[in-house]
């Protein structure tokens, strides 16, 4: 289920960095820039969540093992 959440996310942000873009061309630049650091913030948090921890563990494996 996470894997769907993550994917989810990542597929938004790729949305959101269209989006900017093309409020960007447009000449709307303030609604882009905030667009832009949604996506960023977003792709910080997956990120996050999928690399691995100092002690080799990946945090969603634990997260997992804590929900079961």
């Amino acid at each position: 289920m996470s894997d769907f959440v993550l994917s989810l996310v990542m597929l938004a942000a790729a949305v959101l960095v269209g989006g900017a873009y093309s409020l960007f061309r447009k000449g709307n630049t303030q609604k882009a820039l905030l667009m832009a650091m949604l996506a960023f913030v977003m792709i910080a948090n997956v990120v996050i969540w999928v690399v691995p921890a100092n002690d080799g563990g990946e945090s969603l494996q634990e997260a997992a093992a804590v929900e079961d």
